[in-house]
């Protein structure tokens, strides 16, 4: 199964679960195994490089194990066929956006004349409150 330019998933990396699925389905939803559990060992993997099996810890959350076992149910839809593929893509986004690595942040400072202008704003604004202050009478009450 081709991920990117170059990382490709073998089936034998994939381990499938039917089981039954809950919610809407009548008799059908008793009697058939519709949903599926997707697990791919991503701690064992020799595609993902450790980088990416951190990024792929990150995104996947409480869905991936200790052991770096990433599980991915689907139940939305009522046929098996419909939610393997629907495991499948999920897996594929998972693992595209664990393999782009982020741009590195470049420190910067804020100029000298948005220091000025965030200043001017500051004063405008103080000078107005200053005006909303009571009038003093005569003998300064």
């Amino acid at each position: 199964m081709h991920i990117t330019g170059d990382i490709t998933i073998g089936e034998s990396e994939l381990e499938w679960k039917f089981v039954r699925a809950r919610g809407p389905g009548g008799q059908h939803v008793n009697k058939a195994a519709t949903a599926v559990q997707l697990r791919f060992d991503a701690a064992h993997s020799e595609i993902l490089t450790p980088k990416m099996q951190e990024r792929l810890r990150r995104l996947a959350g409480q869905k991936m194990s200790e052991e770096g076992v990433l599980t991915i149910e689907a139940d939305r839809f009522r046929s098996q066929k419909q939610n393997r593929e629907d495991a499948l893509k999920r897996l594929l986004i998972l693992i595209r956006q664990a393999a782009v690595e982020p741009k590195k942040r470049r420190a910067t400072k804020p100029s000298v004349s948005s220091k000025e202008r965030r200043l001017e704003g500051k004063h405008r604004r103080s000078e107005t409150k200053r005006q909303r202050t009571g009038v003093k009478d005569i003998d300064g009450t």
